[in-house]
C-alpha cells in the first residue's frame, strides 16, 4: 500500500512539474511573440524589428502613435510578402481618416543589410485593405521594416481642402490676446513710437528698445550701458536678411506665423543663441527633432554639436544608429567626418560602440 502511495505520490509531482515547465515554455512564447510585435518610434519614422517570422503566414504589430492617430503594421507571406499599413479602427480615423504620405523599408539585419524600398505612397487610410505592398524578395528569420512619414493630412469628412497635422498652429487663444497682438503688430509693422533701428544684410527695420530688452538680456544690456546701440539707437544684425529678422521680431512681438516660423528655423536659431533668447532657441530644437529624416539628419547633428541641443544631438544619434539609418547615409558620412569637430566624431563612435551588437 505504502508503494502504491509513492508511486501516485512521484506520478503527482512529475505532472506538476511538466505543467510548470509548459507554462514557463508558454509565457516564454508569449514575451517572444510581444516583442516581436513591438513598433519604436521617432520623430515620423516608426521601426518594426522582426527577429523570427518562421513557419508563420501572417503576424501584426502593437499600435504605436504617429500624428493624432494609431497605427498598425501587418505582414502575410504567400507567394510574396505583403504588408500592409493601416490605423486603429476608432472614432478618430472614422470622422478624421487620414491622408498618409509614406515609405516603406523592408532590410536584413546585419552588416550586409540590403533595403527593398516601396515607391512614395500617398493613400486615404481607412481599414487594413486601402494600402497593401507585396515585396517581391524573400525575407525570413531577422529583418525590419521602416514606415517614414512625409507628411499627414487630415480628411475632412463635410468636404473642403485636407489639412495637414505639421506644423500646428496650437490651441485657439482668447479674443483678449487675439487684441493684444493685433495692437503689437500694427506697433511693429507701423514702427509706432518706434525708438530704434536695426540694420541686417539687406535692409533695415524699425523696433522698440524695450521691447527688444524684456525678450533678450543681450539687447537689454546693449541699451542700458554706455554702447554705442544706446548712443545711436542702432543695432546692427550682419548676419541676417531682412527676411529673417522680420521673422525673429515677429516672434518677439508674438504675430509670427507658422510657415515663417518653420521657414526660417536655422536663422531664427543662431538668432536665439546669439542674444540669449531661450524660449525661441527650445522652440527651434523641438521644430528640428520632429522632422529629422535621412537627408537632413547630418546637417541636424552639426547645427545640434554647434548650439549645444542636446535632445537634438541625442535624437539625430537615436535615428542614425539605434535605428540603423547610418546605412542610408553611408556615402555623406565621409564627407560630414572631414568636416565635423573631432569631438563630435568621437562621440558618434562612442555611440557606435553602444549599440553595435556582433551578429
Amino acid at each position: 500500500m505504502s508503494e502504491l502511495c509513492l508511486h501516485s505520490s512521484l506520478s503527482r509531482g512529475s505532472e506538476a512539474k511538466e505543467k510548470l515547465q509548459r507554462g514557463a515554455r508558454e509565457r516564454e512564447t508569449e514575451e517572444k511573440e510581444m516583442s516581436d510585435s513591438k513598433v519604436e518610434t521617432i520623430s515620423r519614422l516608426a521601426q518594426w524589428r522582426i527577429d523570427s517570422f518562421g513557419p508563420c503566414s501572417y503576424r501584426r504589430s502593437e499600435s504605436f502613435k504617429v500624428g493624432i492617430w494609431n497605427w498598425y503594421l501587418s505582414i502575410e507571406k504567400n507567394r510574396y510578402l505583403y504588408i500592409r499599413l493601416f490605423p486603429e479602427p476608432c472614432r478618430a480615423s472614422k470622422e478624421q481618416p487620414p491622408i498618409a504620405r509614406f515609405v516603406l523599408r523592408v532590410s536584413n539585419i546585419g552588416a550586409n543589410r540590403r533595403p527593398y524600398i516601396s515607391p512614395i505612397h500617398e493613400r486615404l487610410l481607412r481599414t487594413s485593405e486601402d494600402f497593401v505592398w507585396p515585396v517581391d524578395s524573400t525575407f525570413h528569420g531577422r529583418f525590419i521594416i521602416d514606415v517614414e512619414f512625409l507628411d499627414l493630412k487630415i480628411c475632412p469628412l463635410n468636404g473642403g481642402e485636407p489639412l495637414t497635422v505639421w506644423p500646428c498652429d496650437g490651441a485657439m487663444q482668447s479674443l483678449a490676446t487675439q487684441t493684444t497682438l493685433r495692437c503689437l503688430s500694427r506697433m511693429l509693422d507701423e514702427a509706432i513710437h518706434a525708438d530704434v533701428t536695426i540694420n541686417t544684410t539687406d535692409g533695415s527695420l524699425r523696433a522698440h528698445k524695450a521691447f527688444l530688452s524684456a525678450s533678450s538680456p543681450v539687447f537689454r544690456s546693449m541699451f542700458e550701458h554706455d554702447l554705442k546701440e544706446k548712443e545711436s539707437s542702432t543695432v546692427e544684425i550682419e548676419d541676417m536678411s531682412l527676411e529673417s529678422c522680420t521673422a525673429l521680431l515677429s516672434y518677439l512681438y508674438g504675430t509670427i506665423k507658422q510657415e515663417d516660423f518653420w521657414r526660417h528655423r536655422l536663422a531664427l536659431l543662431g538668432a536665439a543663441n546669439k542674444y540669449d533668447i531661450v524660449d525661441l532657441k527650445d522652440a527651434c530644437e523641438d521644430s528640428l527633432l520632429k522632422d529629422i529624416n535621412s537627408s537632413n539628419v547630418l546637417e541636424r547633428l552639426q547645427e545640434a554639436w554647434l548650439y549645444q541641443l542636446n535632445k537634438l544631438k541625442k535624437g539625430c544619434l537615436t535615428y542614425l544608429f539605434d535605428f540603423g539609418k547610418i546605412y542610408d547615409v553611408r556615402d555623406e558620412v565621409n564627407d560630414f567626418f572631414r568636416h565635423a569637430d573631432r569631438e563630435l566624431v568621437v562621440e558618434m563612435f562612442q555611440e557606435i560602440l553602444t549599440v553595435w551588437k556582433p551578429v
